[in-house]
């Protein structure tokens, strides 16, 4: 699998990577993350994303990563208006993924600020390799943006397919000025147009239109990582594959941007 630099942080990750939510959250949700996380680092992946927003989520990769753990990269988040409450989304963080994860993220920007604050701490103490912040609306960009310039987080976590565009206006080219890493949530999101036909696809390369999809996010080498969320381990051999030569042709690009209206 192709191996990109994740902006100015010192890591080199694959450009696929696992999300956690509304598959690891479910009443079998722990036999569920077995079978998928150890599929996906058998096929390279090593970056999974959870947050307690995803109910027993984190729990559930925890107990599936904790074998491998030293092998894997656990990127999650805090997810609450209390600091109080954030405190205790960490503590139980590190009991789920043994004492340390890579990457910290404040989930939608939600108190960000006084976050941050005592996430720095922990980040130099050793407990948090780095730090990020995500959002998954276009209405807050503009906040993202300031968060980006503040210095304080080394990565963002932004929505990006083929009809959610928005991030290559400004989030996308600020990010390369500044060197952060970048994370593409929800890059399956899109459906398949009815009039696509099998032969088009064949004609493109590729063996499925979750393949272009990912292929087509990671066309834009801006994107380091994408994230796409399965319950199913076929799937998630499958969503690695297209990290073994993620780049789509432009004229390919363009047609699938076509296909689904959104081109800009």
């Amino acid at each position: 699998m192709e191996e990109r630099s994740f902006g100015a942080t010192g890591w080199t990750v694959p450009v696929i990577g696992l999300g956690t939510w509304a598959v690891f959250d479910r009443a079998d949700g722990d036999r569920i993350a077995q079978d998928v996380v150890a599929t996906a680092i058998t096929c390279g992946v090593n970056l999974f994303d959870s947050s307690p927003m995803y109910g027993p989520a984190e729990r559930h990769l925890g107990a599936a990563v904790a074998e491998q753990r030293e092998r894997v990269r656990i990127a999650t988040k805090i997810w609450t208006p209390s600091v109080e409450e954030g405190r205790r989304q960490f503590e139980d963080q590190m009991s789920s993924f043994g004492g340390r994860v890579e990457l910290e993220q404040v989930h939608n920007l939600v108190r960000w600020r006084e976050h941050l604050d005592w996430m720095e701490s922990e980040r130099d103490e050793g407990r948090i390799g780095l730090l990020g912040a995500t959002h998954y609306l276009a209405s807050g960009f503009a906040e993202l943006e300031e968060v980006m310039r503040s210095g304080r987080v080394g990565s963002i976590q932004i929505p990006y397919n083929p009809i959610e565009r928005e991030v290559e206006e400004r989030i996308l080219p600020l990010a390369e000025d500044l060197g952060l890493g970048v994370i593409a949530m929800r890059p399956l999101r899109v459906e398949r147009p009815r009039h696509l036909t099998d032969e088009e696809l064949e004609s493109w390369g590729v063996a499925s239109w979750a393949e272009v999809l990912l292929r087509w996010c990671l066309s834009d080498r801006r994107i380091h990582v994408a994230i796409p969320a399965t319950s199913a381990p076929e799937h998630a051999r499958e969503n690695a594959r297209a990290g073994d030569r993620p780049r789509l042709e432009a004229d390919v690009r363009d047609r699938v941007a076509d296909l689904v209206g959104g081109s800009r």
